[in-house]
């Protein structure tokens, strides 16, 4: 992975707490847009969980209690080193470009408690990803299906598009080789713009200058490859989330639909 886009962490821990408070204000104080992940362990033991708080030099950004994953502190620290992954750009875009068309919320997808922080009036008619659901991992991915299946109305659909493997390791390859291929000849035809070219073009507007800016602190730290379910393996957690039918409704090369049903 390149230097440019790791994510610096600092682990501040010990068994002084005015130590370890003055540590943290003085990480907070030294600039460079730190953001501090707090775990209190003080239920840990008891209650099998960790209050995580999240705050900035600002003050608190968000808290929220956080399940104790396989009873360990560790897993719940690991759990959380990776960035609250929303994009900044493609939010203003739409807030400023389409105010109308939609209500924007910033929230973390597959923490406790998501869907409530979305506000919704009610059960919904169709939930649609677009390489939203790339990164968590197949438990997580499992819960985060089962929390859409409850916000959905029976007959309501999810549609979730991504870069999905066939499960075949051999036939995984092709896969990749055709969906290669056809990105070539499209842009030797010059009738598309990859999403590498997009962000390049974007990049040369001073505008969105500090927009992106904020994006790469908040990116995550994959090199692409995506928490590795294929196809099949989606249709296998959906089906276990209470979907049916489930299942692809295109793909060419790894560029996959899949569409699922309540």
């Amino acid at each position: 992975m390149p230097d440019d886009t790791r994510l610096p962490v600092v682990v501040v821990a010990g068994l002084h707490e005015a130590e370890r408070r003055q540590a943290v204000l003085e990480l907070l104080s030294g600039g460079g847009n730190a953001v501090v992940l707090h775990h209190d362990l003080t239920d840990a033991a008891l209650h099998g969980r960790v209050r995580r708080a999240i705050l900035d030099a600002a003050g608190s950004r968000s808290e929220s209690d956080v399940p104790l994953t396989h009873d360990c502190p560790c897993c719940a620290l690991r759990e959380d080193l990776l960035p609250e992954l929303f994009d900044p750009l493609l939010l203003e875009l739409g807030r400023v470009g389409r105010p109308d068309a939609a209500r924007y919320a910033e929230v973390m997808i597959g923490e406790p408690g998501w869907t409530e922080k979305l506000a919704l009036d009610g059960p919904v008619d169709a939930v649609v990803s677009t390489a939203a659901l790339h990164y968590p991992r197949p438990d997580r991915l499992g819960e985060i299906y089962r929390d859409l299946a409850d916000v959905l109305r029976p007959g309501g659909v999810l549609v979730n598009g991504d870069h999905l493997t066939l499960e075949d390791p051999v036939l995984a390859r092709f896969s990749r080789t055709v969906g290669r291929c056809r990105a070539e000849r499209r842009g030797r035809r010059g009738t598309g713009e990859d999403w590498a070219g997009w962000w390049a073009a974007a990049a040369q507007v001073p505008e969105f200058a500090e927009l992106l800016a904020a994006r790469q602190r908040q990116l995550p730290p994959a090199d692409g490859d995506g928490n590795g379910p294929s196809a099949a393996g989606h249709e296998r957690l959906l089906r276990q989330a209470g979907f049916r039918p489930a299942g692809p409704v295109c793909q060419y090369g790894d560029s996959c639909v899949l569409v699922a049903v309540r």
